[in-house]
């Protein structure tokens, strides 16, 4: 697999793989979800379903995580049709950034307007408990301060313009419509908002790297997400997005505690049916 950061598809390669998807279903989504780990859960609420393995969609990249089905789901959640992908891709599996992001410009030639991404993440925020939903309010992009932007490359204006504003990044308006929502279904008690920090992973933090997040206001660390939150942004799409705090990261040297991927799968069990709730009737408000 290739490792350049330059965009490695063109806007023909997008179409082609868009135009599959559209002639193979009589779906037309306005609204697209990315299922982050054991949060896949969210494309079982669609009714009238179509359901494509990733590997029988042209050029589209293969998941090989645990907790990460690997298929595109089309239907309509409370009436409003959608287009959910359980199972995204990562920088630690190899794939390249162009990679990584690849289906969110076939969501938008689809006519998505707008993207709900949700993953699962660690809390760096000391008042954060596990099982907390994190609104993200705004991001840190680590990889992109190393150079690996999705955007890198040539630009082209079919997508949009050479330098896209970011600091509207996450839609306040869907924001505040969420939290209305879920006080509304009494999940009010465990929202909390803040900044989530993307690393490149896959091992997890160190404890020196942790604090040195905290100094920096990160309020939750994860592996994914911000490449596809850039990419739609650039497109015009509209993004809300949603952490669930698996496990509370380590930052003592005298503690025993060592996260794990089972621990995260095993919160995001307990928790996921108040976060598909939100989700659903975010959609149905929206």
């Amino acid at each position: 697999m290739s490792t350049s950061n330059e965009c490695s598809y063109s806007y023909e390669e997008y179409k082609e793989t868009a135009d599959w998807l559209l002639a193979h279903t009589d779906i037309r989504p306005k609204v697209a979800i990315i299922c982050g780990s054991g949060l896949g859960g969210l494309a079982d609420l669609l009714d009238h379903k179509t359901m494509f393995p990733y590997e029988k969609i042209p050029r589209f990249p293969k998941s090989t995580v645990q907790g990460h089905k690997g298929q595109l789901v089309f239907g309509e959640l409370n009436g409003k049709q959608c287009v959910c992908m359980q199972g995204r891709f990562h920088f630690y599996e190899g794939y390249n950034v162009a990679t990584v992001t690849y289906p969110v410009r076939v969501f938008f030639l689809l006519g998505v307007e707008t993207l709900i991404v949700t993953n699962a993440a660690g809390g760096l925020n000391p008042k954060f408990k596990v099982g907390d939903i994190m609104l993200i309010k705004d991001h840190l992009n680590l990889p992109g301060f190393a150079g690996q932007n999705p955007l890198c490359g040539r630009n082209d204006d079919r997508f949009g313009v050479r330098f896209p504003c970011m600091s509207d990044a996450y839609d306040r308006d869907l924001a505040q419509l969420a939290r209305k929502t879920a006080e509304e279904l009494g999940c009010g008690s465990f929202l909390q908002e803040g900044v989530y920090c993307m690393l490149a992973g896959p091992s997890y933090e160190t404890i020196a790297e942790c604090k040195t997040l905290q100094m920096l206001g990160a309020d939750a660390v994860g592996m994914s997400t911000v490449p596809e939150v850039v990419i739609a942004r650039h497109c015009g799409v509209r993004v809300f997005g949603l952490s669930l705090i698996t496990n509370k990261v380590v930052t003592n040297y005298d503690s025993k505690e060592k996260t794990n991927h089972q621990e995260v799968l095993e919160t995001t069990r307990i928790r996921t049916e108040d976060l598909q709730k939100i989700v659903s009737h975010l959609v149905k408000n929206m």
